[in-house]
């Protein structure tokens, strides 16, 4: 008979597709995944697991801090060996193995794609928010959620602003868009550029595609994302506006609006050529290199007509030459 050293998996879950060498494997598996028992409780929070030694790396890595396994090529490190090579593959590699055969979605983890299949496509989001009426397929996402939005706790602060956030991942991106102006992701029809694929993915599908699934039942409203049509129906069906102006009577419903209302029109950027007024520094640069250094890169492959920006470079060839 063959052993487990051979690679062989003989037991099988009954419940998922779930396979092993050894019949404890499946035991803890079937506990813990189907059963939700998870008898090893952190003493700090309110994690739990079922094996020992993964309550041993959570308090290690999570509130000790010990990230022994460090990556070579970024500051990144983790408590775990796996982990680490899961990072680089995925990210510095960008080997992303298990696709989905409904959609372009692909991702490093078999399990990253279970998670997919079952919120996006089998629209399973067993996990809700007592607070609101969020759903969600993961409960730690769960409670990610109402720690960050109902409990306000967002212990990642940025050193240059004051923004903050609940997740690392999202103030380095923060950091490396706003601070570092890394927007890698480009778009290939207009001057657009975004510092997440995501990003760039949903601003093709709604400003490109004209792809807006999310239809408000009051209005003709549509919109490419879920949260902006909530947006949009707090804002205007139900009035609610809670960020307030402390300089004039301005309200709205999203905190980055009133943030930009007070740029604009209380702080604004001046151009020191003209009285040129605009919110972000992408379009004082803009202002500057089309209007008073008369640059404009972009031209016309057609006739000899040139622009400053490549999106209006391009709604020229297809309103003149299309």
């Amino acid at each position: 008979m063959p052993s487990w050293t051979d690679g062989i998996k003989l037991f099988k879950c009954e419940i998922c597709d779930y396979s092993c060498s050894l019949k404890s494997s499946l035991k803890i598996h079937v506990a813990s995944v189907h059963d939700g028992i998870k008898p090893f409780k952190c003493e700090i929070c309110d994690y739990s697991c079922s094996l020992k030694s993964s309550l041993k790396i959570h308090v290690a890595s999570v509130h000790d801090g010990i990230k022994p396994f460090k990556c070579e090529i970024c500051d990144y490190s983790c408590s775990l060996k796996s982990t680490l090579k899961i990072h680089v593959a995925t990210v510095h590699e960008g080997i992303k193995p298990f696709k989905c055969e409904i959609c372009d979605y692909s991702c490093s983890q078999k399990n990253h794609l279970k998670k997919h299949m079952v919120s996006v496509h089998e629209a399973m989001k067993p996990f809700k928010c007592e607070v609101c009426d969020y759903k969600f397929s993961d409960k730690s996402n769960m409670k990610k959620h109402v720690a960050s939005v109902h409990e306000g706790i967002k212990p990642f602060k940025c050193e240059i602003c004051d923004y903050n956030c609940s997740l690392k991942s999202r103030l380095e991106i923060h950091v490396a868009s706003v601070h570092e102006g890394i927007k890698s992701f480009k778009c290939e029809i207009c001057d657009h550029s975004f510092s997440r694929k995501g990003a760039l993915k949903i601003h093709l599908a709604s400003v490109h595609e004209g792809k807006k699934a999310f239809k408000c039942t009051i209005c003709d409203h549509s919109s490419s994302q879920k949260h902006d049509l909530k947006k949009h129906v707090l804002s205007v069906h139900e009035f609610m506006k809670p960020f307030k102006c402390e300089i004039c009577d301005y309200s709205c419903s999203r905190k980055s609006n009133l943030k930009t209302h007070v740029t604009s029109i209380h702080e604004g950027k001046k151009c020191d050529m003209c009285d040129y007024k605009c919110t972000h520094s992408a379009d004082m640069k803009r202002h500057v290199q089309s209007v008073h250094e008369a640059m404009k890169p972009f031209k016309c492959a057609i006739c000899d007509k040139s622009f400053s920006q490549k999106g209006v470079m391009n709604r020229h060839l297809s309103t003149v030459h299309k």
